[in-house]
């Protein structure tokens, strides 16, 4: 039965580079309109990369550290702070929370800057954090999409900024949003593998702990959660011993430099880079838990059983 299943699931993911997937992400010259956006891309679950979309934004010129340090300079901030710039990721069978550290905002500057230290410094929250903790930057920035909200027929739920250094790395892992992500300063690589090889995709459940540092790093069980399901694969370098259907999985690469805007969709799966000193803002909106959304769940559980 397994066997027959695998090859069902396998067929599933090959059909679906036939018939519709991109091997690249489309660019797209200018801001779509809301039934073009809807009609090309939302509807069919695939990214697309928008240049000159933002050219308007303040932030593009604005966005360098002398202004970012006049306007935020004395505000504190939480900061996301691991050893080796992988949090909120699997290390050595565990679930790694980063350790989150209070700091002025111009203090977080010169801790990114600060090449004597090989910790990374990462400003990641994902609660509307532009919104909510940077209100003074509002001005520089759109507060949405028009042509999205329309498509989506629905302003976004958070809008969150982000900062950080090459050193910080994101997981391999999805999100139940549809996400147009903008680039500011410097450059992301994003790794995207679509929901449709989602069988070729490992998950397992870990311990979760969190870094901290007493003189030393050091890492501790955090007891008040429960073990977590993540993705323990780095797209980057795959342990195909360990993992072999992840061979059948055919990742996309797309570099999102700035001034440019990635519609990633809904439980796509994917993995970031970035370069140092990457600004970047991000508008979350909900999606549509629709038809396309139980198909991914029953390609999920039927997965799992596969796995057993």
């Amino acid at each position: 039965m397994n066997q027959e299943l695998n090859s069902i699931l396998k067929e599933c993911s090959t059909e679906a580079r036939e018939l519709y997937l991109p091997s690249i992400v489309e660019r797209y010259d200018g801001a779509p309109s809301a039934l073009e956006f809807h009609r090309k891309w939302v509807s069919r679950n695939i990214p697309c990369l928008f240049q000159n979309a933002i050219n308007h934004w303040p932030a593009l010129e604005k966005w360098e550290c002398p202004y970012l340090a006049e306007k935020l300079g004395d505000k504190v901030i939480q900061v996301a702070v691991t050893p080796d710039g992988y949090a909120d990721a699997v290390r050595h069978e565990k679930f790694m929370l980063p350790m989150e550290e209070s700091m002025t905002f111009a203090s977080f500057i010169e801790k990114l800057f600060d090449k004597t230290s090989s910790d990374a410094y990462y400003i990641q929250k994902q609660n509307s954090n532009l919104t909510i903790d940077f209100p003074e930057l509002l001005c520089d920035v759109d507060s949405d999409f028009a042509w999205a909200n329309e498509a989506f027929n629905c302003k976004p739920d958070a809008v969150n900024f982000w900062m950080g250094e090459k050193k910080a790395v994101t997981s391999l892992h999805k999100d139940h949003y549809e996400n147009l992500y903008c680039v500011i300063k410097g450059e992301k690589t994003f790794t995207l593998i679509p929901p449709s090889d989602r069988p070729f995709i490992p998950y397992k459940t870990y311990p979760c702990y969190k870094h901290f540092f007493d003189k030393v790093w050091k890492i501790r069980k955090v007891c008040n959660l429960q073990n977590v399901p993540w993705i323990p694969i780095d797209p980057l370098k795959p342990d195909l011993k360990r993992y072999p259907k992840y061979s059948h999985a055919r990742p996309i690469t797309c570099n999102v430099k700035a001034g440019e805007v990635l519609y990633l969709p809904s439980l796509w799966f994917h993995h970031v880079q970035q370069a140092d000193a990457t600004i970047a803002v991000n508008y979350w909106y909900d999606m549509d838990f629709d038809i396309k959304y139980m198909y991914f769940q029953t390609l999920d559980k039927l997965t799992q059983h596969n796995h057993l």
